[in-house]
């Protein structure tokens, strides 16, 4: 089933819900939704004699649609980006935040060829260069003040406050060079202005990732949060692990942001060991990163729960965490009135291999698999990416096969 059929009711049945809310019943339940989107009815067995779309979960989970935090979608504007259709709704994903892709020189691409046409649900941090990634780490955006345009930003902001959700900073000697924190405070000092979060990538230093905590406040993200980079690893110095610690405690955000080069088994298992986790599970996914190491949303968690992380967190860590960062209410999203957006997924035995971005393999023994990603009455069959096997490469941001 998918969104370009003629619209009518959908019945789901079958469904084991999680993370909806302790009142939540236990055990498997149907989910009628009419053809306007909004739940009609809920229960056991539901006896339903109009014609519907009718789909067996046959005991599959169903939660709040999957949100991926960090992903490049500015395809055709970047050179590092790929489509929402490879990271959306067929990978079981609802919600997509592109992380600075677009600067305010061309945010209003991103909105006309991206945002508006997509079947998902797609938000943005504006970054704070004013190109962005149109040469991702062949141009620089944040060299100087002259890739900072500050009126143009509150303009842009301005215009685009229903898409645009925080600032971008990446912070980081490949993309800054000797600037040091200085655009990452600039990024604050406009976060507080627009009263929006803002993510700092962290990254090769300088800067340094203690410096990056110390400007960030509640509500703010810092993404690639266990890289496995010297100088910038948090299990690599015991001030750094323990300054994380504080800042997650305070409300600043730790993503995992995958990516090419960003992730690390080993810093995530020695975290999660000492109660560190995640605030919330994103991806990074970019065209240097789809096929290798990262695939999807799904598998970067199924890694996630490889070295630790309780089911119940890694669940919560791709919907009300990451929404709550883009202020997306889920509350009562399992309540009649309310607009069905779901994803079904299976956790399944495996023994994959997956690999971080540092090439170190680890064996998952569970996976998690998208079943379908639900918007109103739409259904989307959802699967998880299978990575073409091409040659691997070293580059910049990380590795990839291509």
């Amino acid at each position: 089933m998918s969104g370009d059929q003629a619209k009518k009711p959908l019945l789901l049945t079958n469904v084991k819900p999680i993370a909806f809310g302790s009142d939540t019943a236990e055990g498997a339940i149907d989910i009628l939704v009419n053809a306007d989107g909004r739940i009609a009815e809920i229960g056991s067995s539901l006896s339903v004699s109009q014609d519907v779309t009718r789909i067996d979960g046959k005991g599959a989970f169903i939660s709040p649609g999957w949100v991926d935090l960090h992903v490049h979608i500015w395809h055709g504007g970047t050179d590092i980006s790929i489509r929402p259709s490879e990271c959306g709704v067929e990978r079981g994903v609802t919600t997509l935040v592109d992380a600075g892709s677009a600067g305010e020189a061309n945010f209003h691409g991103f909105r006309e060829y991206i945002i508006e046409p997509s079947r998902e649900r797609i938000k943005a941090f504006l970054n704070l260069g004013s190109i962005g990634l149109v040469a991702c780490n062949r141009v620089a955006e944040l060299r100087d003040m002259r890739d900072i345009d500050l009126d143009r930003i509150l303009e842009v902001y301005a215009e685009n406050s229903e898409h645009i959700v925080g600032i971008k900073v990446r912070a980081s000697h490949v993309i800054t060079g000797s600037w040091g924190v200085t655009p990452v405070k600039l990024g604050k000092k406009i976060a507080k202005i627009l009263k929006v979060p803002m993510m700092v990538h962290v990254g090769e230093p300088p800067a340094l990732y203690d410096e990056v905590l110390e400007i960030l406040g509640p509500g703010d993200v810092v993404t690639h949060c266990f890289n496995g980079k010297a100088g910038s690893s948090i299990m690599e110095d015991e001030d750094l692990f323990n300054l994380a610690e504080r800042c997650a405690s305070e409300g600043i955000r730790l993503d995992i942001g995958h990516g090419g080069a960003s992730f690390s088994f080993k810093v995530a298992e020695a975290a999660i060991a000492r109660g560190l986790l995640p605030f919330s599970i994103s991806t990074d996914l970019h065209g240097h990163s789809m096929n290798f190491p990262v695939w999807d949303l799904a598998t970067t968690m199924s890694k996630l729960l490889s070295v630790g992380m309780p089911f119940d967190k890694v669940v919560e860590a791709v919907t009300h965490a990451p929404a709550s960062v883009i202020k997306l209410s889920m509350e009562n999203g399992l309540a009649v009135g309310s607009q069905a957006e779901f994803t079904i997924f299976d956790l399944v035995d495996s023994h994959i291999e997956a690999t971080d971005s540092n090439g170190d393999v680890s064996v998952l023994n569970k996976l998690f698999e998208p079943r379908y990603a639900v918007m109103g009455a739409d259904a989307f069959a959802a699967s998880r990416y299978v990575p073409r096997a091409r040659k691997l490469l070293r580059h910049s941001h990380g590795y990839s096969y291509r």
